[in-house]
């Protein structure tokens, strides 16, 4: 049997809660499995970097989808990128993958990639879309039921996190919304 998808009671917390404890849980698709080693939190209410501050149907999407669903969008017409949404209502919002260390499936994610170091398959959240081969079909993804595209419950384990600014972005970057596993060697450049 599979790693068991986490709970719709994980997602239903704030955002910033979720977020970090994402950080050893699992992403799995197609046969492919990444440990969750970077993640970004966005707030849906007042952080100008995130979608719903500068999108009205991020906003609408958000209201209407429970937490623990995918919003997987286009970024500048190259890169997939694959967020969760965390709402309890106060303090909702959506996080970004960042990075995965990949488990399983490595074969058919260096293909993807064209490239078989482990280390880079999923450094970032372009790439680990790449290699999982996640695009706009999973936007709206229901991620707590097994089957397709889900998030899983990984091993228990006692997690050295850091925390920082976000990156990639020119909005609100001062926010320590960026969490990472420290010294984890798939984290994306910047970690």
């Amino acid at each position: 049997m599979g790693p068991a998808p986490l709970p719709r009671a994980f997602f239903q917390r704030p955002h910033l809660v979720v977020a970090r404890s994402l950080l050893g849980n699992l992403v799995v698709h197609g046969g492919c499995v990444g440990r969750i080693v970077e993640v970004e939190s966005y707030a849906a209410r007042g952080d100008a970097a995130c979608h719903t501050a500068v999108r009205p149907s991020s906003r609408v999407f958000l209201d209407s989808h429970p937490a623990g669903t995918a919003y997987v969008y286009l970024n500048y017409g190259l890169h997939w990128m694959l967020n969760v949404v965390a709402k309890d209502g106060r303090r909702d919002g959506l996080i970004l993958i960042r990075a995965l260390e990949p488990l399983a499936g490595l074969a058919a994610m260096a293909v993807r990639r064209r490239r078989a170091d482990p280390a880079t398959l999923c450094s970032g959240p372009g790439k680990l879309a790449q290699a999982l081969a996640l695009d706009g079909r999973h936007h709206g993804t229901d991620l707590t039921t097994p089957g397709g595209l889900f998030l899983a419950a990984g091993a228990p384990a006692r997690l050295r996190i850091t925390r920082g600014p976000r990156i990639g972005i020119r909005l609100a970057v001062e926010k320590p919304w960026r969490f990472h596993l420290e010294g984890n060697p798939h984290v994306s450049k910047g970690g």
